[in-house]
């Protein structure tokens, strides 16, 4: 079944039960909030540079130098992290996610912003605890190796979650910045490590074009649970064909910049790999990423996949279980996701 273009569609994204897989916290942060921040911190930004990270596209100043000085001005005090969290799933829950784990870098917050990792990990618990009794919103952390850091730093965070053990709420490590000359193989202690003690495991690899190399030695030597963006792996009809096999999970996220930055605007949404993906039937799952800072939503997110994508009604459906599939939470609450997201879908067939 196709879908007539915006009927319904808004609807349909809005409404249904979702989980969200692929999100960086401080990607998260509201303009009132960075503003506040800002401010306090005797403005190493102008507003109008902020005021320029909410946009979707080319932006003056990049969202990675926006986190670094997040790290090293902006976030001073373990309630700051509190506040960032809880606003998150605040806007999450208003887009009808359920069941969100989202990322969070523990070096620079450690490093640079000078606070205790035992009190950050304490300060984002405590209002994924908050959210949950008032808003009905489940939060988990996954803690995720700075790539741009070094191998021993990557090792270090591992081992503060080891001596800092929070399994309710800490269930995994990702990795994340930027990829280009630094592949995943630089972190394999890091993730052996973790995975040793029985941590879940996910990894950037394969954004921005970078050698489908990255997305093979995350599969094959790091044994991740899933992959984060994954999208060069289509220059390797091998490694698709294994990745099929394997049903294993890609949360892809619709609104990456850099395909925006360099595909011309006509050919964006034809050429983009995600749009293979679905044609080729990998277990994708779309997400919000960097929600805000994209001057986007879970349910705008969604609604590219058909309006941008191609996707239809029934791929939506898969979409939203193949997050079920993909996701740590209990085997019991993602039986009753199944469920939930079946009935809803039998609305619109």
């Amino acid at each position: 079944m196709t879908v007539e273009p915006n009927r319904h569609l808004y609807e349909i994204c809005h409404n249904v039960p979702k989980v969200e897989l692929h999100c960086h916290l401080f990607g998260t942060i509201r303009k009132n909030t960075f503003l506040e921040f800002n401010e306090r911190a005797g403005k190493p930004f102008t507003d109008k540079e902020i005021l320029a990270f909410y946009i979707r596209g080319e932006k003056p100043v990049g969202v990675l130098r926006a986190f670094r000085t997040l790290d090293s001005r902006l976030i001073k005090y373990a309630r700051d992290l509190y506040r960032l969290t809880f606003e998150y799933l605040e806007d999450a829950k208003s887009h009808n996610i359920h069941y969100t784990e989202f990322s969070w870098n523990p070096t620079g917050t450690v490093i640079s912003s000078g606070i205790p990792f035992k009190d950050a990990q304490r300060a984002i618990a405590d209002a994924i605890e908050e959210a949950h009794s008032k808003l009905r919103i489940t939060g988990r952390l996954i803690c995720a190796i700075d790539r741009e850091d070094s191998p021993e730093r990557a090792v270090q965070m591992v081992d503060w979650m080891i001596a800092n053990p929070d399994p309710i709420h800490t269930i995994g490590i990702g990795i994340d910045y930027r990829e280009t000359n630094r592949g995943p193989q630089l972190f394999f202690d890091a993730y052996a490590r973790a995975k040793e003690y029985g941590f879940k495991l996910t990894a950037h690899a394969g954004e921005f074009e970078t050698p489908w190399q990255n997305v093979q030695y995350a599969v094959n030597s790091l044994q991740v649970d899933r992959v984060d963006h994954g999208y060069s792996m289509l220059h390797n009809p091998e490694l698709v064909q294994q990745i099929l096999k394997e049903q294993k999970v890609i949360t892809v996220v619709p609104t990456n910049s850099y395909y925006l930055r360099t595909l011309p605007r006509s050919q964006w949404a034809s050429k983009h790999p995600i749009r293979q993906m679905i044609k080729l039937g990998l277990k994708i799952h779309p997400n919000s990423d960097d929600p805000t800072l994209h001057d986007s939503n879970s349910t705008k997110d969604w609604m590219m996949m058909v309006e941008c994508f191609g996707a239809t009604i029934e791929d939506l459906e898969r979409f939203s279980l193949n997050g079920i599939d993909g996701c740590w939470a209990p085997d019991e609450s993602k039986l009753q996701w199944r469920e939930d997201i079946k009935d809803f879908f039998k609305h619109y067939k």
